[in-house]
């Protein structure tokens, strides 16, 4: 059934109002820019046709983000299915004087982002790209509170260690090697206020 004058001027309200923020979303779970618009693009042709039922839940942003959500994980799901992996190697780090380093640092980001699994960039880029409460994140991605905040925590986790990667060599001290480190540096020697 067609939808009345008023209806179809509230969809494209809601679009006008909406389109950026889904593109938004599309690209940071996607990292393609191209297909975030065709993803937001497919998620409001689903919005439309069943407006009626989502605009009388006064949910249609909720709905529209979890279709996009859902459309690109399906995404991901198929592509790791393949074992078919389009990343490139993370560039060269900049200089701290780099005019260009924000930018840099934030390709890096980027690269590093699309390391992580799909459900782990989802849970990021909803809490923290789009500023979702924990609640909001748990309800569009129809998982518990507990779910949202492991999966979070261990999200950011997995960032610090691809952004900032830890030497373990053995000539670094760690909580593991550091009284072999100790003594191998001060001719067999510990210092007990050094533990």
């Amino acid at each position: 059934m067609a939808l009345t004058d008023r209806e179809e001027q509230e969809f494209w309200d809601f679009v006008t109002a909406r389109r950026r923020s889904l593109i938004r979303t599309a690209y940071l779970l996607s990292g393609d820019p191209h297909a975030a618009e065709d993803y937001v693009q497919e998620a409001l042709l689903r919005v439309y046709h069943n407006w009626r039922r989502i605009e009388r839940l006064d949910q249609p942003e909720a709905y529209a983000r979890k279709v996009v959500v859902n459309l690109v994980n399906s995404w991901w799901r198929l592509v790791l299915k393949r074992k078919t992996y389009a990343i490139s190697e993370l560039s060269d780090r900049p200089y701290p004087t780099d005019d260009y380093a924000a930018v840099e640092r934030s390709d890096e980001l980027w690269r590093a982002m699309l390391k992580l699994p799909p459900g782990m960039r989802t849970m990021l880029v909803l809490r923290y790209y789009e500023g979702l409460t924990e609640a909001e994140t748990a309800a569009i991605l129809s998982k518990s509170l507990g779910t949202v905040k492991s999966q979070s925590a261990r999200g950011l986790a997995r960032m610090r260690n691809l952004l900032n990667p830890v030497d373990h060599s053995p000539d670094m001290p760690t909580p593991q090697n550091e009284l072999a480190y100790q003594k191998a540096h001060t001719g067999g020697a510990t210092n007990a206020s050094t533990r």
